[in-house]
């Protein structure tokens, strides 16, 4: 009697729906490792927009926002992205009609594509908004606006529209902190508050430097938790939503939140680079624009050293998220679990491996604005008589430099940059300053006459100004009249690169 053998199913004999369906538990990364399998395979991820949307959002270091739907299919979503990085890789945008804002004080802040500053002499915080009238022509925005009354003086240092909060300090009153283990009387009392009501309480605080760094759960006085570093807070910043990076004089610290409320452990110590006598870093800020909401992807932190010599010198360092995070290992590693006694990771051992160093202007607010991988200024250097210039777009994605290399992609006006671009650190630095993460850099042939930009997702928004000449006579006998141009209107013009 003849037997029959059970036939062989192979990964390949099954329906093509299942394997999508398979192959869809995987991640970006995965993905791209599958392809490498066999020519099948490859062909079956090709094939399908819902396998090749989250290779490409890893690709592109991008957050998949909005989520697929009815009104938008993951095949438009995935068209979207590649159209909208193949404009920032082109320096191809929309340009709006400018529209008219009134004067706006040095103390602003942008977020969500919304323009918050205070009223002069007055506590009451004014908002605008640009926005697109008429979805068919988006060269056409016109100016929400809107105000808030606070209860006394303040200083504002955030707000997120996306999560309706806003945070405001003022200076505290003489004696009303003073040990690390007292929670702040108006801790629990609306330090966040929504931006729709008409009346805010605000967070009474000492600005920067800081001896003692509050963090509490701003909806109960009982959640609370305070620490007094060895040396006073310069800034911080929130790297994911359990680690902290703080930055003093000295040097940059991470904390962990993992247990909060009933500890805050520090994880790692670094050093910054050490300077020649008689320079010293005057002030240290962190800018980090990236939301709370997006936090899960890698993005550059952008720190910015004031340094106090002659003369006043700044230095921009950029530095991956992602990198921050993996060098705990490093540090615990070397010197075991990190305690205020615990010395520093040396400059050295990571400096100028994992960042990289510009020097900038102290005046200029054009320049080295993030959002995720990507950098944008104003090319060249403001001066007191500002000329046009051009947008410069750095591209800091390891994968588009790893393709840009290897002679893939866009080439058009684009140049890759690497090793050192900076010389004169020597001046100011002990050490080598940082001249890694290579780039990609491209720079528009339009100019654009600006006073600040801010970069969120795929728009820029450059607020701009138009000059009238005025004649003004000379100090000093015997000189000749001469022009000096004066800022007499300021709009607001949005680049599109969707």
């Amino acid at each position: 009697m003849n037997q029959v053998r059970p036939a062989t199913l192979g990964l390949l004999d099954l329906p093509v729906e299942i394997l999508v369906c398979i192959l869809s538990h995987l991640d970006g990364y995965e993905l791209a490792r599958a392809r490498r399998v066999c020519h099948d395979i490859r062909h079956m991820i090709d094939s399908s927009s819902e396998l090749l949307y989250p290779i490409d959002l890893k690709y592109f270091n991008s957050i998949p926002d909005p989520s697929p739907g009815p009104d938008r299919t993951v095949s438009s979503l995935c068209k979207s992205l590649r159209q909208s990085e193949f404009a920032w890789q082109k320096a191809e945008y929309f340009k709006s009609n400018p529209i008219s804002i009134p004067h706006i004080p040095l103390d602003f802040m942008w977020s969500c594509g919304i323009l918050a500053f205070k009223v002069q002499d007055e506590n009451r915080l004014r908002f605008l908004q640009p926005q697109v009238t008429d979805p068919d022509h988006s060269n056409s925005i016109s100016l929400r606006e809107w105000e808030c009354q606070l209860n006394s003086e303040f200083y504002l240092c955030g707000f997120s529209p996306t999560q309706n909060l806003l945070i405001c300090l003022v200076r505290a009153s003489t004696g009303s902190l003073s040990e690390p283990d007292e929670v702040h009387p108006e801790a629990g009392s609306a330090v966040v508050k929504t931006l729709d009501k008409e009346f805010i309480d605000v967070l009474t605080a000492d600005r920067v430097p800081a001896d003692i760094l509050q963090i509490w759960n701003w909806k109960s006085k009982d959640v609370a938790l305070c620490f007094k570093p060895a040396h006073g807070i310069m800034d911080f910043s929130f790297l994911t939503n359990e680690i902290i990076l703080v930055a003093n004089r000295e040097e940059l610290l991470l904390y962990s939140l993992a247990d909060f409320p009933d500890a805050l452990h520090l994880t790692a110590k670094f050093s910054l680079p050490v300077l020649r006598s008689p320079f010293e870093y005057e002030t240290i800020r962190i800018k980090d624009s990236v939301p709370s909401h997006s936090r899960m992807h890698d993005h550059i932190i952008n720190i910015n050293m004031k340094i106090l010599g002659e003369s006043f010198t700044c230095v921009t360092l950029y530095v991956e998220r992602n990198t921050l995070l993996k060098l705990q290992s490093t540090y615990t590693r070397q010197y075991g679990k990190a305690r205020d006694s615990s010395p520093s990771l040396p400059w050295s051992k990571w400096g100028p491996k994992y960042t990289r160093s510009f020097k900038r202007d102290s005046h200029d607010s054009c320049k080295y604005v993030i959002s995720g991988l990507r950098a944008v200024s104003l090319y060249g250097t403001q001066i007191i008589e500002p000329d046009p210039r051009p947008l410069c777009i750095r591209d800091f994605n390891p994968h588009r430099v790893a393709d840009f290399k290897a002679g893939n992609g866009i080439r058009w006006n684009q140049r890759l940059i690497e090793g050192k671009t900076w010389s004169s650190g020597a001046n100011l630095f002990l050490e080598p300053v940082g001249c890694s993460l290579p780039y990609i850099e491209t720079i528009t042939e339009e100019k654009f006459l600006g006073l600040d930009l801010i970069v969120e997702g795929n728009k820029v928004m450059l607020r701009t100004f138009d000059f009238v000449g005025r004649l003004e006579r000379p100090t000093q006998p015997g000189r000749p009249d001469f022009v000096v141009n004066e800022a007499v209107s300021q709009s607001i013009e949005i680049l599109n690169f969707d």
